[in-house]
């Protein structure tokens, strides 16, 4: 995949689709940077990973501080190729009781930060000539699901940032694509769909290969987008969902 020597930046990586993807990373010689807000978290996921793999404690709702989180990185590990914004938040709430503070908790750590952390890294990327962001986004965003409203608000708009990013940054050599998974066994998955088992039913009925994916099968499409394999790929939502979004 000619990834070697190549720094990468994951948030949200120290559990999950985020710890699979920096695994995956991390095996191919990428150095990579997972970002938590957890510091116990991230010590165990950056001991597991091994010498690839550092990390830094915040809070990406601290969008102030974003620069210079870009720029301490920048400076002990160099220009970033690749930026995985992966780091999200949910809530299942009834439409009516969102609250606005619920609604906005939940766009800036979704949708803001991401803004914000890619500007950030784009003005290195922008001066290398070269990078590949990958964003990630949902099923939510492909069909209305109900009790989330502000993260399906947060989604979609990400998917319409990747196209807007991709459009304008690709001349300048940065690739912009979305991932865009479907149900995943994760912990926070298991616990949402073990708790609602009539919902459980319905995501494996429309899912057309009736099961749940893996946390792998995100990392390695993240990784297919992050590579030289992808060079000629920019503005792709890529539904990696076993067949979700089109099941019936």
């Amino acid at each position: 995949m000619h990834l070697n020597n190549k720094l990468a930046i994951v948030t949200g990586g120290a559990s999950g689709l985020g710890l699979a993807t920096a695994k995956k990373l991390t095996e191919s010689k990428i150095s990579t940077v997972i970002i938590g807000r957890d510091e116990a978290k991230l010590k165990q996921a950056a001991t597991l990973l091994g010498q690839f793999c550092s990390y830094r404690v915040f809070d990406l709702n601290d969008i102030a501080g974003i620069p210079g989180l870009i720029s301490s990185i920048v400076n002990e590990f160099g220009t970033p190729d690749i930026l995985v914004n992966n780091a999200g938040i949910n809530q299942k709430k009834p439409f009516a009781e969102v609250t606005d503070e619920d609604f906005q908790r939940i766009i800036q750590t979704n949708l803001t930060s991401v803004f914000v952390l890619s500007r950030e890294v784009v003005k290195h990327m922008a001066v290398a000539g070269s990078g590949s962001i990958v964003n990630i986004s949902s099923m939510a965003s492909q069909y209305g699901i109900p009790y989330v409203i502000a993260y399906t608000a947060s989604k979609a708009a990400i998917e319409g940032m990747t196209r807007a990013m991709a459009t304008e940054l690709s001349p300048q050599g940065i690739r912009v694509n979305c991932v865009a998974p479907g149900f995943i066994a994760t912990d926070m998955s298991a616990k949402a769909l073990d708790n609602d088992l009539n919902r459980k039913q319905k995501v494996l009925s429309r899912t057309p290969m009736g099961k749940l994916g893996e946390p792998d099968d995100i990392a390695e499409a993240i990784f297919y987008l992050s590579s030289d394999a992808a060079k000629y790929v920019t503005g792709v939502i890529l539904p990696v969902d076993g067949g979700n979004s089109i099941g019936f």
